[in-house]
């Protein structure tokens, strides 16, 4: 069985324990250029991340994960009332264009597959969030990409990429991320309809990626989530950030779009690794991103899904990047 599946299999296993001790919510959600449908299999290829976020708390008081809480509490940066305690696990691969050539394609991005574990404290203060997550994993061939695609391109039928022997060797990853955030609710309408508007602003250190990122984020909907933005592609997104009030209403639902500007001194899977020699590309210092989705709760679920396109990432990039997520929450 493929390493990611094992570990998949293994966090989603932990789910009930944490859930007997504490509560708190479990989101899964998987990355693919296939929900993008704009026919691509390159780049940011397929992804897999699955997150534990324990129920707010005050400030001082100590999450159910004690041993844990204590142990990072120096993550808890900026000012806030109440936090919450995040643990993340991502699976990521990353090919390019031609998936026939076995050969070593020095105009295109390197093969490459990411294993990350992540741990980080969120800060509320009313309208404005904190939140900083430290994050360490490996990249190269220990973190299973090849055997991940090959699974996938099993599955649906799809021919297997031949120039896995040329990804990057491995490497251990460090990176501490930090973001703030801004909301503000405005009243809403009839039926509970409504809109908000997010600003965000951090940036990171370390590998897999170095950088100085900002953007807006904007909702629409009935019976807006009290949190701080719907794209799982940012710190705190895809529901997890602390929440104030807590819904338990019938079927929801609102649309997002979010904009995001990102200049980057480092990323892994462009310029290679940083301990030797291999293969890279002449990355570009700066890209944005728009993202556009959907979200249902209904009680303590929520689904959600997400179209993203990005402008390109290199120099001699043939297409812009298009790619979209599918996820899923449940709040115990």
């Amino acid at each position: 069985m493929p390493r990611k599946t094992l570990l998949a299999t293994a966090l989603l296993a932990l789910a009930p324990f944490a859930q007997a001790a504490c509560g708190g919510t479990a989101t899964a959600r998987s990355d693919n250029d296939v929900y993008g449908q704009a026919g691509q299999d390159q780049g940011y290829s397929a992804g897999f991340a699955f997150a534990w976020t324990t129920p707010t708390a005050e400030r001082e008081d100590v999450t159910c994960l004690a041993g844990l809480d204590r142990a990072t509490r120096w993550l808890a940066w900026g000012p806030g009332t109440h936090r919450n305690l995040v643990l993340s696990f991502h699976h990521a691969l990353y090919t390019p264009t031609d998936g026939r050539r076995a050969d070593l394609i020095t105009d295109d991005r390197p093969y490459a597959g990411t294993l990350v574990f992540g741990v980080g404290q969120q800060l509320r203060d009313a309208d404005s969030m904190a939140a900083t997550h430290l994050r360490l994993g490996i990249v190269g061939p220990s973190a299973q990409g090849e055997a991940a695609q090959d699974s996938f391109h099993h599955l649906f039928g799809r021919e297997r990429f031949r120039g896995w022997d040329n990804q990057l060797r491995d490497e251990p990853l460090l990176q501490l991320a930090h973001e703030r955030a801004w909301r503000r609710q405005f009243d809403a309408g009839h039926g509970g309809l409504g809109w908000d508007r997010t600003w965000f602003a951090g940036g990171a250190v370390g590998s897999p990626s170095t950088y100085a990122n900002g953007g807006i984020e904007v909702r629409f909907g009935r019976n807006l989530p009290d949190d701080f933005g719907s794209n799982p592609m940012r710190l705190a997104g895809d529901g997890t950030a602390p929440v104030l009030r807590v819904q338990d209403s019938g079927w929801d639902w609102h649309f997002f779009a979010s904009l995001e500007a990102r200049a980057v001194a480092h990323e892994v899977t462009l310029d290679g690794t940083l301990g030797r020699d291999g293969h890279s590309v002449e990355s570009r210092a700066a890209f944005a991103e728009l993202a556009l989705g959907v979200v249902l709760t209904h009680g303590p679920w929520r689904l959600a899904g997400a179209h993203y396109r990005r402008s390109r990432e290199f120099d001699g990039q043939r297409e812009a990047p298009v790619y979209g997520s599918l996820s899923v929450s449940r709040r115990f």
